[in-house]
């Protein structure tokens, strides 16, 4: 091969991987909606879910005695022969947590009707998460959890849908549970992101510490949808059955701006301040532009618990039996002090929880080459300020637990 054909194919190849890039950087259009890449990353590496998933599993924990306690003290109802208990994770994701959380449900309500009504009922298990979700590694974590005890303990389905909407027929399910699910809105709210509205959230990726109309716009998209998931449960679950809700929250002497209780935990939440400087380095080195970095948007909602107990009596059909609010603390002294004295890992851990939570819709937005360059200016961001790994950060949890009436 001559120099000038040695040339020439270079060339091709540079403006192949030139175009490459160019397309990869372009922001993306979400299509069809945010229910279509909103999930929590699938899969088991290091940047998934289920490897990422220690509040949520703290959250549940603390959560655990009030469930039982409902399942302890709910209606026993008369089965035939050929009826079923039917149970309901509503916003499952992937992961342990959420088959720990069906297993307690379904041999609590065992041991009781063993016990109250000598019969041992068969139980149905659904497993419902937006189409997104990673059911294939779901599953196959269910089907190794089942496969290590011989007598079945529930059958098991997916039911791909969003909470918002009806997913069963009406008194269909018997338990429904939504754990660390619903915080999440279904939509970006319009105003938010029409540069002519007073609520374009300009600058920021969230709304904590944001103008009036920013967060006035998220309250009422929050209040909508609390009141349709309520609705949908209102005539899925049987009377005398149990809805359980864990969602992010704050406490009720906090104004909706202020979405964290303490400045530390605004300073580290990873939706604040690091997240912000992420996009802000992407924006400066010119590998996006200004309406591509005002675009994005977390859609997250920490409510009261006033907010919450005024949805469930708008709508009707539900007791309020308990209905309390917590401080999950982020991680353990121990870890803290391993982090201090090694930020790379530190950062590297940060940036890994990001990704289980936003990198499909990160993705969605920008692509997977700038998503990936945005996780690596968070991890850097984070990483570099020891003073951000002294803080202690708090997520705020609300747990309900209302009966059908």
């Amino acid at each position: 091969m001559d120099s000038s054909s040695s040339m020439a194919i270079s060339s091709i190849r540079a403006n192949s991987e030139h175009e490459y890039m160019k397309r990869e950087c372009q922001p993306k259009t979400w299509t069809g909606g945010l229910h279509r890449v909103l999930c929590m990353q699938g899969g088991d590496d290091d940047g998934s879910y289920a490897k990422n998933s220690e509040a949520p599993a703290s959250a549940i924990t603390l959560s655990k005695p009030l469930l039982l306690t409902a399942i302890q003290s709910m209606k026993l109802f008369v089965q035939s022969e050929e009826d079923s208990l039917r149970v309901a994770d509503l916003g499952c994701a992937t992961g342990y947590n959420t088959l720990a959380t069906i297993d307690m449900v379904v041999e609590g309500l065992r041991e009781r009707y063993i016990k109250e009504c000598g019969v041992d009922p068969e139980f149905e298990a659904f497993f419902s998460d937006l189409p997104s979700n990673d059911f294939n590694s779901l599953f196959r974590s269910l089907a190794a959890t089942l496969s290590n005890n011989k007598a079945k303990r529930y059958y098991a389905a997916g039911v791909p849908g969003s909470f918002y909407s009806r997913l069963f027929p009406k008194g269909k399910l018997h338990v429904a549970v939504s754990l660390s699910a619903l915080h999440w809105l279904s939509q970006i709210p319009e105003t938010v992101l029409d540069k002519r509205s007073p609520a374009w959230n300009k600058g920021r990726a969230w709304i904590d510490g944001a103008k009036k109309e920013v967060v006035e716009a998220y309250a009422k998209q929050s209040e909508e949808d609390l009141e349709d998931f309520l609705r949908c449960r209102k005539e899925e679950i049987v009377e005398g059955g149990v809805l359980f809700m864990l969602m992010g929250g704050r406490p009720g002497s906090q104004r909706p701006d202020n979405q964290l209780d303490d400045s530390d935990s605004r300073a580290k939440h990873p939706f604040t301040c690091s997240m912000d400087q992420a996009w802000e380095d992407l924006l400066n080195e010119g590998l996006i532009d200004e309406e591509t970095r005002d675009g994005f948007n977390i859609p997250a909602y920490m409510r009261s618990m006033e907010e919450v107990e005024r949805a469930i009596e708008r709508c009707g059909g539900f007791e309020i039996q308990r209905m309390e609010y917590q401080r999950i603390v982020e991680h353990s002294k121990e870890k803290q002090d391993e982090w201090i004295r090694d930020p790379v890992s530190y950062g590297r851990a940060k940036a890994n929880l990001v990704r289980a939570t936003l990198r499909p819709i990160v993705e969605a937005h920008v692509g997977p080459y700038l998503s990936e360059e945005l996780f690596k200016r968070f991890e850097n961001r984070v990483s570099s300020d020891i003073s951000l790994i002294r803080k202690t950060c708090f997520y705020g949890v609300i747990v309900i637990c209302a009966i059908r009436k």
